[in-house]
């Protein structure tokens, strides 16, 4: 059979290719060539599958994109407090290439603006590193997240330099107030340089399904960055991605999200996927016309905006019952699902109301596919408690969803493989 997802992915392209507003960059002589008419969308999941359509393999260059990218470089590199004393997470409000600097530090305001992205290029690499070798901590970085060895379009990358006087200008700026501690026309050769690596769309489905994926790239397995840098990126894309329509963009399509001049736009939803589409014509906030149509029509039909979260507490229990009678008696607690701090409450309370008689009480995992710390520690809570109550507690955990298992002071658990091992295992401890 074949998958209905490249279908779906045509059609919506169908529905957007009349659209002919907007036009290419026309401030950068190589970007303003571009081919208005290429189309492509691509949907990357957090395990490594690639669906595509339209112009899927068509290279151009990757421009503000690398932003998120590098700035996660940066704080894996130097660590979050030596980056966020350079550089802000306030929404700007204004165009990526006003001089948006806090009034008396000079701090860039955010990453995803030029300020905050050439900052945060000369913080990629270790301290002290010269150009180059942040050059090459930049390259590898982009290529981890791809997935592939990336190049610069040295042709673009030199008609971006002959007209990057804004930016030299904010480089100047940020040198003038100590944000920049090297040349600033070496550091913005360096970020231009970042600017101009070549990429596809389905490159861009990967990476972003690499933050998605909280780092670890779908397609290799390799980790990339660490995953509180991954929520670090993931939170200031989601105000200040789109510039000065990231309120509209946080309202209708609600995806952590990045635009490039070049026509990229990528967004990455946490556990769940990434998304790259490509169509060189711009709006007037430099965000892809057509792909920001594509953003709104993915989110509204497979309800992928942030806020619209299913009720998945009610889900964790999936059954609450008793097995044998009398002293062989055991209450079972059968979970599901992904479980985080709402799920672990509805299993606390599930245990607080209907742990009465029953002298042994099983916790089934069997069906859980993640616990996250917090979960984790309710759990074991719960289980340390009726412990204390004189019950036997039991995990049913054949996967080891949950390892090593310790409920701490006066706390005890039985983990077995099977539900049936209950019925086996004696009372004397």
């Amino acid at each position: 059979m074949r998958s209905p997802i490249p279908d779906y992915l045509a059609e919506a392209l169908s529905h957007v290719v009349s659209n002919t507003s907007g036009a290419p960059a026309g401030y950068i002589p190589e970007l303003a060539t571009a081919d208005p008419r290429c189309l492509a969308a691509v949907f990357a999941t957090v395990d490594g599958e690639v669906y595509g359509a339209g112009d899927v393999d068509a290279p151009f260059t990757i421009q503000s994109i690398s932003k998120p990218f590098v700035y996660a470089l940066a704080l894996a590199d130097r660590g979050f407090d030596a980056v966020l004393d350079k550089v802000g997470v306030e929404p700007s409000g204004e165009a990526f290439n006003e001089i948006s600097l806090e009034p008396d530090s000079g701090r860039p305001l955010n990453p995803m603006i030029n300020a905050g992205a050439i900052t945060a290029h000369s913080l990629t690499g270790p301290e002290g590193a010269d150009p180059a070798g942040r050059m090459a901590r930049v390259v590898s970085g982009l290529s981890a997240f791809a997935g592939r060895r990336l190049e610069t379009d040295e042709s673009v990358w030199a008609s971006e330099m002959e007209h990057a006087h804004r930016n030299l200008a904010i480089g100047h700026m940020l040198r003038s107030h100590d944000i920049l501690t090297d040349d600033p026309h070496t550091v913005v050769e360096g970020y231009t340089r970042q600017c101009s690596l070549l990429v596809s769309a389905r490159d861009l489905a990967v990476m972003a399904a690499t933050l998605a994926n909280g780092g670890v790239n779908p397609s290799s397995g390799e980790r990339v960055v660490p995953s509180p840098v991954v929520r670090q990126v993931l939170s200031v894309m989601s105000t200040c991605g789109m510039y000065d329509a990231a309120g509209d963009w946080a309202t209708q399509v609600g995806i952590p999200a990045k635009s490039g001049v070049a026509g990229g736009l990528i967004g990455a939803l946490p556990g769940q996927i990434g998304i790259a589409t490509f169509s060189p014509r711009l709006d007037p906030h430099g965000n892809s016309v057509r792909g920001v149509s594509l953003f709104e029509r993915f989110s509204s039909d497979m309800g992928l905006h942030l806020m619209e979260v299913p009720p998945a507490a009610r889900a964790v229990v999936r059954s609450n019952h008793v097995v044998g009678a009398g002293q062989d008696a055991v209450r079972v607690l059968q979970l599901q699902g992904g479980i985080r701090f709402a799920g672990a409450e509805r299993v606390v309370r599930e245990a607080v109301e209907t742990v009465r008689a029953e002298s042994r009480v099983a916790l089934d995992l069997t069906m859980v596919s993640s616990i996250d710390d917090v979960a984790r520690r309710m759990l074991l809570e719960v289980a340390r408690r009726l412990t204390l109550e004189g019950r036997h507690v039991y995990l049913v955990d054949p996967d080891s969803i949950l390892p090593d298992p310790d409920p701490g002071d006066g706390g005890q658990v039985v983990v077995v493989a099977d539900l049936d091992e209950v019925a086996g295992v004696g009372d004397d401890r």
